[in-house]
């Protein structure tokens, strides 16, 4: 499929699923162990589509919820900004709050506690991108999420030191995921270095408060490497993962999938 097409998503089921009033379109797919994989900016695109695939390959039922955008449409610069601006002024997320999670991750918690429900084993796995990135940390306050992934983590917008280094979580919820990772829990985040959108000082501060338990994986993107010479890399799994053996996002890539596997489907 050309990026530039439509992907029908004909291959996964459609379902609703409703919490707190609120109800919103899930894509399936796939049996074992399930894994939330929540979209990035614009929405669930082909790209967003095939990685979801990946992590059905790989023996994972995965549960892909519309939060924006119109899934299956290709990105394009007019989408991209409309589906930005539509979000940032819904109630659903907070783009600049500090110390805080967006709202919608109460209800994807309950798609999680009921995809769990569905799939049995040792967990669920959940899956963050841009805007959602750091929602699989806000999640990780129900102990069924054992897997998470925050990939380009860009909320809140890193506008001044302060929200450089905040995790879109209250220190109430940062508190019982560090007693998380104490207990055993590991957090994996991805990043590009030069991606202004998910600074240093927040990978940074993900360190110092989960130490070992935080999975850093730093893809070099200065000018001169591999991603250097592209537009500015900002999405590790998707749109700017480039499909050859032996490219620093293809391992990245290679890595997330290992981790949903070591933590769903070994034991």
């Amino acid at each position: 499929m050309a990026d530039d097409e439509y992907d029908a998503l004909e291959d996964f089921e459609e379902t609703d699923f409703t919490h707190g009033g609120r109800k919103r379109l899930v894509y399936s797919r796939g049996t074992g162990p399930a894994v939330v994989v929540m979209s990035e900016i614009p929405g669930i695109t082909p790209l967003v589509a095939d990685f979801a695939r990946h992590v059905v390959e790989r023996g994972c039922t995965v549960f892909m919820p519309v939060l924006f955008g119109t899934p299956g449409k290709p990105p394009t610069g007019p989408y991209a900004i409309g589906s930005l601006v539509r979000s940032c002024v819904s109630r659903d997320f907070h783009a600049l709050a500090l110390a805080e999670p967006s709202p919608v991750t109460v209800w994807l918690r309950a798609l999680a506690a009921d995809a769990h429900r569905q799939c049995g084993g040792p967990g669920v796995g959940a899956v963050g991108m841009c805007l959602t990135g750091n929602f699989a940390l806000a999640m990780m306050v129900d102990d069924r999420v054992v897997a998470p992934v925050l990939s380009q983590p860009s909320l809140p917008f890193p506008i001044g030191a302060k929200r450089k280094r905040d995790l879109h979580i209250s220190a109430d919820d940062l508190t019982v995921v560090k007693d998380r990772v104490a207990q055993g829990a590991c957090v994996l985040g991805l990043r590009f270095t030069a991606d202004p959108m998910v600074p240093t000082e927040r990978f940074e501060r993900l360190r110092q408060e989960l130490g070992d338990g935080f999975i850093s994986v730093e893809i070099d993107s200065s000018k001169g490497n591999p991603h250097g010479h592209r537009r500015a890399a900002h999405s590790v799994l998707t749109e700017d993962l480039i499909d050859q053996p032996g490219q620093p996002s293809r391992a990245a890539l290679r890595q997330v999938l290992d981790f949903l596997a070591d933590r769903l489907l070994t034991g």
